[in-house]
């Protein structure tokens, strides 16, 4: 499978880098407004391929994705002095429609994967502009949140993440749910298995745990500038999902359609990743107040996209 990636900045750099190591793609490309700066990242990537994998890690420019089955979109715009948010979703807004189109006259069925902030809205807006189906135009949503839960639930209870099924829904930002109510270690309810393994999840733990995930990017953003490579690893993941049909539930971004009768906007709940991006949406057990707490974060996600005018 060829993959290509808009943005060889940190993240997209770092996606690169990941899907290599992984090597679920046969091939990469790197697309840049700076070409001799995405040129010099897939040459240094390149050179560690012969410790890792056979994939191949190029630049070029939107010519050089045809053939590419999955396109990551990790440009955009920063942010400046003062200006508002809405105004910066404005203006990458105008670059996702210059990318998108530019991508779909070379490839016409893609599977994107958005991983530009805020990504839900982001994730909207490239559903809206690219016309394909919903289940194509994937967000990266919450994925590193979901890490940064289970990551954080692991230390706690001293068992793997891996074997920890516990989901962050909703918006990739401040109104993001912790779905507590749902969380399995194992096969067993989290306070079941958390007092056998002598580690109970007291009030204090659960306010320390939402608190390191929620605030995770700006603590690693004021030590280091960016954060990259969890979500370089979590878009790896999701191109092995899709490249290699693997059907692994992964809390992604997309155009909802009548779940838990909430409004349709892109935002995250688990859903089954395979060949076809997103192949089942699988509606959260929460309870009472993680539901109210879903539907305030897709509402504030709802208007915010209702304010672009695109």
């Amino acid at each position: 499978m060829k993959v290509g990636i808009i943005g060889a900045g940190m993240v997209g750099s770092t996606a690169a880098y990941a899907i290599g190591l992984l090597g679920v793609a046969q091939s990469v490309v790197l697309v840049d407004l700076d070409p001799a700066m995405s040129r010099a990242q897939a040459e240094d990537i390149n050179h560690g391929m012969p410790f890792a994998s056979t994939t191949i890690v190029t630049s070029g420019d939107y010519a050089d994705l045809a053939g590419a089955e999955i396109v990551i979109l990790a440009a955009g715009v920063g942010q400046k002095p003062g200006e508002s948010r809405l105004s910066l979703l404005a203006r990458n807004a105008e670059v996702f429609r210059t990318v998108i189109s530019s991508i779909l006259a070379v490839v016409p069925d893609p599977i994107l994967l958005v991983a530009t902030n805020p990504v839900d809205i982001m994730t909207t807006i490239a559903h809206k502009l690219s016309g394909l189906p919903a289940h194509r135009v994937i967000g990266s949503g919450t994925i590193l949140d979901t890490a940064r839960f289970r990551s954080l639930l692991s230390a706690q209870i001293g068992i793997t993440p891996q074997s920890i099924h516990a989901y962050v829904l909703g918006e990739h930002g401040d109104s993001e749910v912790l779905a507590w109510s749902s969380v399995r270690a194992a096969n067993m309810r989290l306070d079941a298995f958390a007092a056998y393994a002598g580690a109970p999840i007291t009030a204090d733990v659960r306010a320390r745990i939402d608190d390191a995930v929620r605030n995770a990017a700006y603590s690693i953003i004021a030590g280091k500038g960016a954060t990259y490579y969890g979500i370089g690893a979590g878009l790896a993941r999701l191109v092995s999902a899709i490249s290699q049909d693997r059907r692994i539930v992964m809390s992604v971004s997309t155009e909802t359609h009548g779940i838990a009768g909430l409004p349709q906007i892109a935002y995250s709940i688990p859903r089954v990743i395979g060949r076809n991006g997103v192949e089942l949406d699988l509606a959260p057990d929460l309870d009472p107040a993680e539901k109210a707490a879903l539907e305030q974060s897709v509402l504030l996600l709802r208007d915010t996209a209702q304010a672009l005018d695109l």
